[in-house]
């Protein structure tokens, strides 16, 4: 039987690395949803990060999902870019929502404009969030968006179809929408994802 040795000796003698604690520092971004806050290991969103949100179909509680944060920073008189919209926001539906139309851009793009226009928007450092819809995207371009929100300190919200849920992405933060409104974690930055499912509450 080998010789027992305590490990403070090892350690005491550097014989034994011993790796970093890198912990991640909580998010100042809440989801505005306490439930999801509470689930993610960083309290809220990734900053300075792309999140992806996966959808079966348009209008399943997407935008009731981002709403909360869109309105905090509007209302801040923070700019926050709506990029190739699947459909043309109807504004006194999102004034009575909160959003102050005076900081909500729309940026209309036909599908292969639409990454670059993430992109530079996010770089651009010039919004607090952008949320685009890109059809045409792979995982040089996810990688790209995220390297562009880091730069920008911006947060990227990418809404994208279900079936490209079982493709790998570099996105920070990867939420799936069901078709009852039920959000589920995919991947998160900090921690394990939660396995249960979280409500999209409605804030009138």
């Amino acid at each position: 039987m080998g010789q027992v040795i305590a490990l403070d000796n090892l350690l005491l003698a550097r014989q034994v690395w011993r790796g970093r604690s890198n912990a991640l520092p909580l998010s100042r971004q809440s989801t505005g949803h306490a439930s999801l806050d509470e689930a993610l290991p960083l309290g809220g969103w990734p900053e300075r990060s792309l999140t992806e949100i996966l959808i079966p179909a348009d209008g399943v509680g997407e935008l009731d999902l981002l709403m909360p944060t869109l309105e905090r920073f509007t209302q801040a008189g923070k700019a926050v870019a709506l990029i190739a919209p699947p459909y043309i926001p109807y504004a006194p539906a999102w004034q009575v929502r909160g959003i102050d139309l005076r900081h909500l851009h729309i940026v209309e793009a036909e599908p292969r404009q639409a990454v670059w226009a993430f992109e530079q928007a996010l770089r651009s450092g010039a919004c607090a969030a952008v949320v685009a819809w890109p059809q045409k995207v792979n995982h040089h371009a996810l990688r790209r968006l995220q390297v562009a929100a880091d730069t920008g300190q911006t947060l990227g919200f990418a809404v994208r179809d279900l079936r490209y849920a079982n493709e790998a992405s570099p996105a920070a933060l990867r939420l799936e929408i069901g078709v009852d409104r039920q959000v589920f974690v995919r991947k998160c930055r900090g921690g394990p994802a939660p396995t249960r499912a979280f409500p999209i509450a409605v804030r009138h």
